[in-house]
């Protein structure tokens, strides 16, 4: 007799191969729409599932945690960061935690440079005036931005994303520096050909841009905070495709809309879709709706992840992905 399937509650709609898999392999419930659980929803499917898919628009906080059925034994979470979800309740609770890390580092690289591109050159401005049809031809003054090539390149966190950015940054002839937790092996640093800085302040005063590559942990809220920021040369620009809450966003405003920071090129946000209106309102910054992970193989490999974590715990196995303390 086989045993039956897991209760797997799904809390948005995933790329269709991924759905359609999960409900070969799985008891599962979809979403119908794609906006987010109501926390209600969530405490529900909580109460009744063997294993809670959620993502990162889910707060499952202790207080949900604590709503939760005896059956719920696994949240595996859709993304690699986990600082939505209170872990350390879960584990006291004896469900585990699996995420699927290792997946978006070339898109989410890729998206850093995009962004870089578009602040130094001013594509934004350049996309703008073509499309209101304002464009009155060519001039040797008009859209003036800066070469990359040469430019000092100072990445805040140097784990693989960073790494991919450096090794990006180094083929448009950028020069690599970095600040990292923990310093790189020597032979990690040499074959980035990458420049470490222990204290961050003095690296920061030197650098023409800035890329946060770092999670949001306590010790990274608002690192790049108001004194920080001013360290930042009137000529740099940052950019940020990690999390919204390492750098002071209001301190950030005021200091581009002073003219004391060039630009800014933001793909995430410290209140999450709640952004600072006059940050919309500025020309030389560029922002983009967490676009960073969004390409459809991306997405499927990370469905494809929590699947192999679900169908492992099913095994009754540890999920290749469990997030551990050390990760936290």
């Amino acid at each position: 007799m086989s045993k039956p399937k897991l209760s797997v509650v799904v809390t948005r709609r995933l790329p269709e191969e991924v759905e359609t898999r999960m409900c070969e392999l799985f008891d599962v419930t979809l979403r119908e729409d794609d906006a987010p659980m109501s926390r209600s929803a969530l405490a529900e499917a909580m109460k009744s599932a063997d294993v809670l898919v959620p993502t990162v628009s889910d707060d499952i906080d202790s207080a949900l945690i604590a709503q939760a059925g005896e059956r719920l034994k696994l949240i595996a979470n859709y993304g690699a960061g986990v600082d939505h979800i209170d872990v350390a309740t879960a584990r006291q609770r004896g469900i585990l935690v699996s995420n699927t890390p290792g997946v978006l580092t070339d898109d989410t690289a890729d998206m850093t440079m995009g962004l870089l591109l578009a602040v130094m050159r001013r594509i934004p401005e350049g996309l703008s005036v073509m499309q209101s049809a304002t464009w009155d031809g060519w001039a040797p003054t008009a859209f003036l931005g800066g070469r990359i090539g040469g430019r000092r390149l100072g990445i805040l966190g140097m784990g693989r994303i960073g790494q991919a950015v450096a090794r990006r940054a180094s083929a448009f002839g950028m020069q690599v520096h970095y600040h990292n937790r923990r310093r790189l092996r020597p032979e990690i640093e040499d074959d980035l050909d990458a420049t470490y800085w222990e204290s961050l302040d003095q690296m920061v005063a030197r650098m023409d841009v800035i890329s946060v590559n770092c999670p949001a942990t306590p010790s990274t809220f608002h690192l790049m905070n108001a004194r920080r920021l001013k360290l930042l040369k009137p000529e740099a620009i940052i950019v940020n495709t990690s999390r919204g809450e390492v750098i002071d966003e209001n301190a950030l405003t005021r200091m581009l809309r002073a003219g004391d920071i060039a630009g800014a090129g933001l793909d995430v946000y410290e209140r999450g879709t709640e952004i600072n209106p006059r940050l919309r309102e500025l020309n030389n910054v560029v922002l983009l709706p967490h676009m960073g992970s969004a390409t459809r193989e991306g997405r499927i490999e990370m469905g494809e992840k929590v699947i192999i974590n679900i169908k492992t715990f099913d095994d009754g196995h540890r999920p290749p992905d469990q997030v551990v303390p050390a990760m936290l």
